[in-house]
């Protein structure tokens, strides 16, 4: 197969006929340089999922769970990559004696002394609370089960809000120095904390806690334990309020999983689902509609039951690394608006998962074996090719680029809602990859015309929003281009097919 099929000039032609259409019809806004990133991104991220639909068109299939593998790859990054903050000297609570200004800790406890100051905090009932230890005693406690447990005893100085069983007490650090830094001159602010945290690092964070002024999150920059005392360079600048007489919770980032590690399992949990749905189609013999049709409704479910239907989000926990490879861009410039114009990085993704594509279907043996299963099966099965790997490879590619989209459009939302997140996304998918070229019917298809067929798809989508056509229209228009791309298709089939015909009476074979 060619590298360039001739079927995809015409959507070529489309494509540079909406960009001039936009670019003389709403000049100020088509052009600037936002929407043109904006455009190149979301025809990489929609671009990936088109490429990995095409493999199995290309073997005369369809998979319509690509929105739920979205959802649920998207989902299960978002859970694997969970951080929590959790006070480094953080102690559970047996029980608040609100009454005794008491506080029970589990066990025998040897880290707290008289004078030292907690603070009490997740209880159900008592409200949270900045005390001064007043005594410290070993005591037998006795639980709701009328087990006897042995305990810690902490008088405190005022009694707390309520009685509970629930919450924790974590130590407080006095600030013996405080510098601001210069933040216009690029200096940060630093902090010194009277006590030494040899285990505090980078990205942990300072809690800093005054009773009437309030309270402040500080993201650590470094940490160096000087003189039995840590000094703290901080990446956010201290509040206008905070003085040296506030107290500081040293609190630990903990992180779930790894980011390559947790990259790896989604993409070996997309491996799994593509050779699933491959092998219920050759083995159990199942339609592929109705093997993908039940991937999307299981996929979503178990996403909303991962997350028990809740958001999943990443705030800006992972905003200067991972993150970057959806959001970030490599600039180029400055257009004539005085913006920073640049190239995505989803869109080299985008390059690079094209050309790996283009080269493993035009120029690999497999390739060529899809090819042949989508012309005609049972003929590539009685040439000896396994057409039942060749079918589950493709599943598998699929899936496996799907999930690889599913974590690019989380990056790049930095949100997941698993009862929304890509619905009808295997719409767009399909679409591009028949406005490209792909036959329905199986063995045709370029993954240079499946690109260009999902640029005009966000182009259009683009268009919608320029030109102030409302939003509710925009199924109407994606469905008619797809079926405008179906009976495309046909009309070419039959006009090939005549051409063979007259060429056969011309030149009948000898």
């Amino acid at each position: 197969m060619r590298w360039i099929n001739p079927k995809i000039i015409g959507i070529l032609l489309l494509l540079i006929g909406l960009w001039v259409f936009l670019a003389i019809a709403v000049p100020e806004t088509f052009l600037k340089g936002g929407n043109l990133e904006n455009l190149m991104r979301r025809t990489a991220l929609y671009g990936i999922l088109g490429i990995g639909v095409a493999f199995v068109i290309i073997t005369a299939g369809i998979d319509l769970s690509i929105g739920s593998i979205v959802c649920l790859s998207a989902s299960i990054l978002a859970l694997l990559l969970q951080v929590r903050y959790e006070p480094f000297d953080m102690q559970p609570v047996l029980a608040v004696q609100a009454s005794q200004q008491t506080i029970v800790l589990p066990g025998h406890v040897e880290t707290f002394a008289a004078g030292q100051k907690i603070r009490y905090q997740g209880g159900r009932r008592a409200r949270n609370a900045m005390l001064i230890v007043t005594h410290v005693a070993p005591v037998t406690f006795t639980t709701h089960q009328n087990d006897q447990v042995a305990a810690t005893a902490l008088k405190v100085d005022k009694p707390l809000s309520r009685d509970d069983n629930t919450g924790f007490i974590a130590k407080l650090s006095t600030l013996t120095a405080l510098d601001r830094g210069d933040p216009a001159a690029g200096i940060a602010p630093t902090l010194t904390l009277a006590a030494a945290h040899p285990n505090l690092a980078a990205r942990d964070k300072l809690v800093l806690l005054d009773p009437a002024a309030g309270r402040q999150d500080l993201v650590i920059d470094a940490a160096e334990v000087r003189d039995a005392q840590t000094v703290v360079r901080l990446r956010d600048e201290l509040g206008s309020n905070v003085s040296q007489q506030w107290l500081a919770i040293p609190v630990e980032r903990r992180q779930r999983m790894s980011v390559l590690m947790a990259i790896a399992a989604v993409l070996l949990i997309g491996l799994i689902l593509g050779l699933v749905h491959g092998l219920l189609i050759t083995k159990v013999e199942l339609q592929p509609f109705v093997v993908t049709l039940c991937g999307l409704l299981v996929y979503r479910g178990v996403a909303r039951w991962l997350t028990n239907d809740q958001v999943q989000g990443f705030k800006t926990e992972y905003a200067d690394s991972i993150q970057r490879l959806a959001v970030g861009k490599l600039s180029l410039g400055f257009t004539s608006h005085g913006e920073v114009i640049g190239i995505p990085y989803p869109f080299f993704i985008l390059i690079i998962t094209g050309v790996l594509a283009s080269i493993f279907l035009n120029k690999t043996i497999w390739g060529r074996y899809m090819q042949a299963v989508g012309h005609n099966e049972a003929a590539a099965r009685y040439s000896g090719i396994h057409t039942h790997w060749v079918k589950i490879v493709a599943y598998v590619i699929c899936a496996v680029l799907a999930c690889v989209g599913g974590m690019l459009f989380a990056l790049s939302n930095n949100s997941v809602s698993p009862s929304a997140f890509g619905n009808f996304f295997e719409l767009y998918a399909i679409a591009a990859a028949v406005l490209g070229g792909c036959s329905l019917r199986g063995g045709e298809g370029g993954i240079l015309g499946v690109i260009i067929g999902t640029a005009v798809m966000q182009t259009l989508k683009n268009s919608i929003l320029l030109l102030g056509i409302s939003d509710t229209l925009e199924f109407v228009i994606v469905g008619l281009v797809l079926l405008g791309g179906v009976i495309a298709d046909q009309y070419i089939k039959r006009a090939i097919d005549r051409r063979r015909l007259a060429t056969r009476r011309v030149h009948p074979p000898a």
